[in-house]
């Protein structure tokens, strides 16, 4: 069965999919660049607007583990259609109105949608494709997530601000690529196929929530991914605002932040390749974390060139580490209850996408600086250290 290749439904499927992760970080992370755009039209503080950034990630939070289970019950499919018919909603509803409580609103809509989505893509990859072919397809729609991280910060201010005149504009573009998923997966994509090995799977999962909150590696894991969502939300967010403070303008600071998803791009797929190659997973997981305190900290003195430097750096380590912190639930769970451990990290995890960006607006706030930020930035990296030390090594050397 392993050695038949994909139907063409599964690349149909999976192209869904890159579609979906695309339009789900490109409609989030289109705000970054317009952070003075959006307090002068809306009237807010930092602090607000760090908060709008997040809240979908806080939605995803709390609600990760529920999505899931309900995804389970009714169906890929269904879910995914779901999640991303209320995406295309809030997507839809951000650009029509000019208050900021109604944004927030359509923003937790929008969200919704996301986690909805979100848990259902590396099942999309599982039961679409065969286990030589997962890894395959996990990467090909990861890089519509990376993609989606990377294109708002080049084409926001310099071509759809331009053209739109108003940030609710740019909500309605990012709209579009959703609403194309949504009808790409109601018209082409078929429920997967349900496997024995699948139902297997399920059955062994559903009892495991517990087990799971007892394992002591998964809750490193978990704080791992709790460090690396808290950095890479905090530079995506905020890298614009401290490169204009630096006295770049606001389209040089979007220009110097995107590099961040370029650099990332190939990180995602080399860092594990080398970690393979060389049979270690922990220097990775705590060198990058090392690296990027320092990072933090050498990112308060720098001058504007030698940000393109940064964001090289920061976007190697922060994507390469996250796409090996995706695969210790798989590795620390060996084999059993990887659904639920899955949704542990995540959940856990994307409390640091929720925190972070509005606790670093606040402090911009009070202090009309980035620079208490990038101290915590700097703690946060010591911790990751420590964590990744505590890690059990999973490479193929020790086992």
């Amino acid at each position: 069965m392993s050695t038949i290749k994909p139907a063409a439904k599964a690349w149909v499927a999976i192209g869904c999919a890159w579609l979906l992760g695309f339009s789900m970080y490109g409609a989030l992370l289109c705000v970054p660049p317009m952070v003075h755009i959006i307090r002068e039209e809306f009237g807010i503080t930092y602090a607000q607007v760090g908060f709008l950034i997040s809240l979908p990630l806080g939605v995803l939070a709390v609600a990760a583990i529920p999505a899931g289970m309900l995804a389970d019950k009714i169906g890929i499919k269904k879910a995914t259609m779901i999640g991303a018919a209320m995406m295309s909603a809030g997507g839809l509803l951000r650009g029509a109105i000019s208050d900021y409580t109604l944004l927030y609103l359509f923003t937790g809509l929008f969200g919704l949608g996301f986690t909805l989505v979100f848990p259902n893509l590396p099942k999309i990859a599982f039961a679409w494709f065969s286990k030589e072919k997962v890894g395959v397809a996990t990467g090909i729609y990861a890089t519509g997530i990376a993609l989606g991280g990377t294109i708002p910060y080049v084409i926001t201010l310099p071509i759809l601000l331009p053209i739109t005149n108003t940030s609710q504009g740019v909500f309605y573009f990012w709209a579009t690529p959703t609403i194309a998923a949504f009808i790409l997966c109601w018209i082409a994509v078929e429920e997967p196929p349900h496997t024995e090995e699948q139902s297997h799977t399920v059955s062994r999962d559903r009892d495991s929530p517990l087990r799971m909150l007892r394992d002591r590696n998964l809750w490193l894991a978990a704080l791992l991914m709790f460090a690396n969502c808290v950095h890479f939300y905090v530079w995506v967010s905020w890298t614009p605002s401290l490169m204009v403070l630096k006295g770049a303008t606001p389209e040089l600071a979007s220009a110097i932040t995107s590099i961040r998803g370029w650099a990332g791009l190939p990180a995602m797929f080399l860092a594990p390749l080398l970690s393979y190659k060389i049979g270690l997973r922990k220097p990775f997981l705590w060198g990058s974390g090392l690296l990027l305190a320092f990072a933090s900290l050498w990112a308060i003195y720098i001058s504007v060139p030698w940000g393109w430097l940064l964001m090289v750096l920061v976007g190697a380590l922060i994507s390469g580490s996250f796409s090996m912190m995706l695969a210790l639930p798989a590795e620390l769970s060996r084999g059993r209850s990887i659904g639920s451990a899955s949704g542990m990290i995540l959940s856990i995890g994307y409390l640091g996408g929720l925190i972070a960006p509005w606790l670093a607006g606040y402090l911009f706030d009070i202090s009309g600086t980035l620079d208490w930020s990038l101290v915590g930035l700097f703690v946060i990296g010591l911790g990751w250290t420590l964590i990744g030390a505590l890690v059990p090594e999973t490479g193929r050397k020790l086992r």
